[in-house]
Parts: structure tokens; sequence; C-alpha cells
């Protein structure tokens, strides 16, 4: 069954409708084809409508969606022979992040991502996504296996941020974050980061210094989520927020893939399916796998210092400072 989310209402009662004549027609002797397809062109032109002019606030409920492909969906479409490697070899294997060794187009790869957990059942054993210390250590790990063996990296992000628990911090998620982000920037391997749905603050950035970054289309990259900064900036008093607040604030944030594509912090967009990855994702998966194919032949000519070079370069030009005199 479906998952409709609000804007999306007078789409859900057109495609019930369609789905109600087709069971209607369902072995009976009954003509009703052409009403059908009637109905299809009428509900394609109404999700091209949607899709075509949703806010900020809404693309951020749809990289949430339940049904949006996760790392694990992905690997399972574009990858072959994936062996799952387990641990960090400090303390714990982190389910919130998922990696290992496979091959996309018959080019060996290590591939590392944000899980969620698909179901209440999974998503508390991966811990919605929000990885501990020791699912960043296991990514480093992992990378530097990459390195050894001098193959390509690919990473998928999708995660609200960071785990702010007592035992994170315990552990040092701080630490554990700034150390991938400083290694990754010397790795001397291509790096391929992909967020294909939520890209959270540091939780995100851990995962995504990268020699190119993409975004899916309708997925998200902040510093902070549009109701933490609605929190921060307009809760007052024990005063509730609602959609209206988190909307102005995801506006503000200027977190979609448009935005950040304009601010030449991404490489570029990939395109999704009319509806969201999780209307095809088997197609969205295609686009990606093509996407990261593209990437790689370029990046594996080059030499090892040319790549950390501009990697270091591409990274000190994001972002622009203003100096004004007193």
């Amino acid at each position: 069954m479906s998952i409709y989310l609000d804007f999306e209402k007078p789409l859900e009662e057109l495609e019930s409708k369609i789905e109600e004549l087709r069971k209607l027609s369902d072995g009976k002797e009954l003509d009703i084809a052409a009403e059908i397809k009637k109905l299809e062109k009428k509900a394609r032109d109404l999700r091209q409508e949607i899709f075509s002019n949703i806010t900020p606030w809404q693309k951020t409920l749809i990289a949430r969606h339940p049904d949006r492909p996760y790392t694990l969906d992905l690997i399972n479409l574009i990858a072959k022979d994936f062996i799952e490697l387990h641990g960090d070899r400090r303390f714990a294997d982190d389910p919130a992040i998922v990696g290992g060794v496979g091959k996309i187009d018959g080019r060996p790869m290590v591939i590392i991502g944000h899980q969620k957990g698909r179901g209440t059942k999974e998503r508390i054993v991966r811990n919605f996504g929000q990885p501990n210390p020791d699912g960043y250590r296991k990514a480093l790990r992992l990378m530097k296996l990459a390195e050894r063996f001098k193959i390509p990296i690919v990473t998928f992000i999708d995660t609200p941020g960071a785990y702010p628990g007592i035992g994170a911090e315990e552990r040092g998620q701080g630490e554990a974050i700034a150390t991938n982000l400083m290694e990754m920037s010397k790795i001397r391997t291509p790096i391929v980061s992909i967020v294909i749905g939520e890209g959270g603050s540091g939780g995100a950035l851990a995962l995504s210094v990268s020699d190119k970054l993409y975004m899916l289309e309708h997925s998200v990259y902040s510093v902070i989520s549009p109701e933490g900064c609605a929190a921060i900036l307009w809760r007052k008093n024990g005063t509730e927020l609602n959609a209206e607040d988190f909307s102005r604030a995801a506006d503000a944030l200027k977190l979609t893939a448009q935005d950040l594509k304009e601010f030449k912090i991404i490489d570029d967009i990939i395109l999704e399916p009319l509806g969201g990855a999780h209307r095809d994702p088997e197609s969205a998966a295609g686009s990606i796998a093509a996407q990261i194919g593209k990437a790689l032949e370029s990046l594996m000519s080059k030499s090892q210092a040319k790549l950390i070079d501009e990697r270091y370069k591409k990274i000190r030009r994001i972002g622009n400072i203003t100096q004004t005199t007193q």
C-alpha cells in the first residue's frame, strides 16, 4: 500500500479510484480500459503539477519518505558480489552505518552508507540512521581498506544526524566525526558521495568529504533540521511549533539540492522518477549507478597527488567570507 504525504492527497484520491476500477474490471466482461487510461493520464498530469511546485519543507518530507530506497536497497539494486563488513575493531558494530566491498558495473569498490531501517523493529535496531562514534570509525576503517587496495569509495548519505546520546559522547562522537573529516580529505583513492535522503549536520559530513558530491533531486543537506532550526529561533515560553514554522525554517536554510548546486557546494543533481525515488527505486538506482560510473571515469585516471590536491582546493572553495570595517 502506497503512503501519500499531505500535499499528495489529491493524487491519492485519483490513484485510489484507478485501482478500484482495475479491481472492478478484473476477470469481468467490463470494458473500462479507456476510462482507466484517461484517469492515468490525469494522474500523471496532476503528479507533474504537484512536483513542479513543491516547497523546501515538502522536499524534506519526501527525503524522509518511509518507502524511499535506503543504502542497502541501492546496494542490492546496483552492486554485485557485495560482502558486508562489520565492526570498528575498537568497541562495537554500529548498525546505523553499513559498508563492505562490492562491484558496480564490474568495478570493485568499497560502499558505505547510513541505514535508517524499514519498519519499527529495524529502525530501533538501526537507531533511526543516527550513528554512534563506532559507526564512523567503522566507516573510516573501510575507507582505509579501500586506500590499501587502491579501489574507489562510494558513500550514501541518509541521516538526521549523529546520535547525541550519553554513551556516544562518552566514546568521543565529536572526535570520531572530526577524524573522518580530516582523514577523508587525504585518502589516496577516489571518493564519490551521494545524498540519497537526509543529509543532517556533522553526521552527514562525516561521510561526505569527497572528490564528487551529488544529491538526489528530492534530498536535503543542511547543518540542522527545519524542526531544530525552528525550535532554536522561534520556540518561546513552551509554545508549540507547527508545519508553518518548519516550512519557514526550511526556506531559510536553503537545504535543497537545487539551492546547494547554485551555491556550488555539490557537483550535480541526480534526477528522480516523477513523484520521488520511492515511486520507482530501480530507475533511481540506475541513475545513481550511471552517475557513479561517470564520476569515476575521470577520477581513476588521476594521480594520488593530484586527487588529494584537487579535493583540498574543492573543499576550500566552499563558502564566501565578507569582511567589513567598523
